[in-house]
């Protein structure tokens, strides 16, 4: 198995971020080791690429057929910010970009969807 092998994690709505990422880990290490079965990566909906791990800042990802959309996530960065009260203080900032596919997702609901993405602390 060699290529891009993307991990569907099912019913994720369901699941916390502790189980989605162990879910995640644990499917990974089996698609390194050629292990994965086919319906593990096959048929996902949407996707999480996830560069930040990598020190890389912003990205663009590309959407893997037949997904629907792709959320890139970026590395978190201290940025100078502007508070509630005016002051200019340290913030950490993620860049996150949104791809969808228009043919099925209307970028006006891919941007309701990037509204809720918290991307500051």
């Amino acid at each position: 198995m060699k290529g891009l092998i993307t991990p569907v994690l099912r019913n994720a709505e369901r699941k916390t971020l502790r189980q989605l990422g162990r879910e995640a880990r644990e499917m990974t290490e089996r698609a390194r080791c050629e292990e994965a079965e086919t319906d593990e990566y096959q048929n996902g909906t949407f996707a999480v690429s996830n560069l930040g791990a990598s020190g890389i800042d912003s990205f663009q990802a590309i959407i893997n057929p037949p997904q629907s959309g792709i959320l890139a996530v970026g590395s978190v960065m201290k940025k100078a910010v502007v508070n509630a009260n005016d002051q200019i203080v340290v913030g950490q900032r993620l860049n996150v970009t949104l791809c969808c596919d228009h043919r099925v997702v209307d970028g006006a609901v891919g941007a309701k969807f990037l509204q809720r993405v918290p991307r500051s602390h």
